[in-house]
């Protein structure tokens, strides 16, 4: 049945019976014979054919997805199996949220690779309900994420605690509110334009979360899908933004954002490993090991005295 699957799944993605033969290394009656057996197995026809074209049918397109799942949860088996005898190797998918993806996991995936040159990582980045379905779908291995999801067949190991922080231009009146000088009311920042992140992503989550512990309801917002634009366009003084501490770090350094001392701030936020199953291939496992000893992940635990 494996077989027949991965024949099918490659004739659905190169809508081609020839091209699925030459990739398998076999002629194309003997790819037409194997998506006839299938069809016949499951008693439907899955794909329309013409001269001109292949393409999958509805019930053919339900096939796709599931066989997609089974074929990933038989190579996590066979990795398994494999992992009893063998050294960490081989493919690992991972995904991670924004915040995490783009200014943390960079750097543990750089010792991961100097550490185990065998294992195979692909990154996917997006927000936390993206990579959270994704994992739940066994298209990930791990994702890394902060707030919450709605996949609840997901088990999360909480990693870190994450500072995120009100920021302004340098030019901005509201410097005038340092962390060092004064402390400013959330409420007088109700009028200013915030730059936030969209729906969905963790940040965002966190934005919602402070907007209504504080009673805000700000008169401007601007949304983005991620946070560089978010960081440029604060720093061009269009408005300001609640951010991730891990995510400013360079431009504080160059003095190109600022810290505001707001009272009730900073908001802390967890960021958690999750995967959809307790049977970890070693790949995954010294990958999640290294999540734990990242000194990276040793200085936010809500500590906020650099900032």
């Amino acid at each position: 049945m494996d077989t027949q699957l991965q024949i099918f799944i490659t004739v659905a993605e190169k809508q081609s019976f020839s091209r699925a033969a030459e990739i398998h290394h076999m002629t194309q009656p003997a790819v037409s014979q194997y998506i006839r057996s299938l069809e016949e197995e499951i008693g439907v026809r899955l794909l329309e054919r013409t001269n001109k074209y292949v393409r999958l049918n509805t019930a053919g397109d339900i096939v796709y997805h599931h066989a997609k799942e089974i074929m990933a949860l038989y190579g996590k088996m066979q990795h398994l199996v494999d992992d009893l005898t063998n050294k960490a190797s081989g493919a690992l998918s991972i995904g991670a949220s924004y915040t995490f993806g783009e200014y943390v996991l960079p750097h543990i995936l750089a010792e991961l690779k100097a550490r185990y040159p065998a294992i195979i990582p692909t990154v996917t980045i997006g927000n936390t309900s993206t990579i959270a379905q994704l994992v739940a779908r066994h298209k990930l291995d791990v994702g890394v994420v902060e707030g919450q999801f709605q996949e609840s067949k997901l088990i999360a190991e909480e990693l870190a605690e994450d500072t995120m922080v009100v920021v302004c231009s340098p030019s901005s009146p509201l410097a005038e509110f340092r962390k060092e000088t004064e402390s400013i009311d959330m409420k007088r920042l109700e009028n200013e334009t915030w730059i936030i992140r969209e729906a969905g992503s963790g940040t965002r989550e966190a934005i919602d979360t402070v907007f209504a512990q504080h009673g805000l309801s700000p008169a401007s917002v601007m949304h983005f899908s991620s946070t560089q634009p978010i960081k440029e366009s604060v720093e061009a003084g269009l408005g300001i933004s609640l951010l991730s501490y891990w995510s400013i770090q360079k431009e504080l350094k160059h003095g190109e954002l600022c810290v505001l001392n707001v009272k009730g701030l900073p908001y802390v936020r967890t960021f958690s490993a999750v995967t959809g199953t307790p049977f970890q291939t070693k790949a995954l496992e010294v990958f999640i090991d290294l999540l734990w000893e990242s000194k990276l992940l040793a200085p936010f635990g809500g500590n906020t005295d650099g900032i």
